[in-house]
């Protein structure tokens, strides 16, 4: 289970991640990410845009496009979580970002080896994975 600590959960994050995020697209996976370092304009004027830079929070989404089952679905976003659970533990994942991990159809049915192969690389390939 991901920590709560990383856990993109409040709608004004969700908000900010869709309005400025970028996309970055793989065979199985497409995933949305806001470089918290990068921009300080859109954050709440309350809070301390420095706070923002230490952290690290993630959402995965598995639609009804994928499949209609929420055993699948489920199962899905249990493996996504794990593979990221394990490169945070690892220390490898850099801080000061939001994600969110959006599976697309030809994710189901992978093994876990597939899925965290893509994961990485994508992460590697913005710059989050150290």
């Amino acid at each position: 289970m991901l920590n709560q600590n990383n856990r993109l959960k409040k709608l004004r994050d969700f908000n900010l991640l869709l309005k400025y995020g970028q996309y970055v697209g793989g065979q199985f996976f497409t995933l949305k990410l806001l470089d918290l370092a990068k921009k300080q304009d859109y954050f709440p004027k309350k809070e301390d845009p420095g706070e923002f830079k230490k952290q690290l929070r993630l959402a995965f989404v598995v639609g009804l496009k994928v499949s209609k089952k929420a055993v699948e679905r489920n199962r899905l976003k249990r493996q996504m979580r794990e593979v990221v659970r394990l490169l945070i533990k690892d220390e490898r994942v850099k801080s000061g970002y939001y994600v969110m991990v959006v599976a697309k159809n030809e994710a189901l049915g992978k093994e876990y080896g597939e899925i965290s192969k893509e994961i990485e690389g994508l992460l590697g390939k913005i710059g989050i994975v150290k």
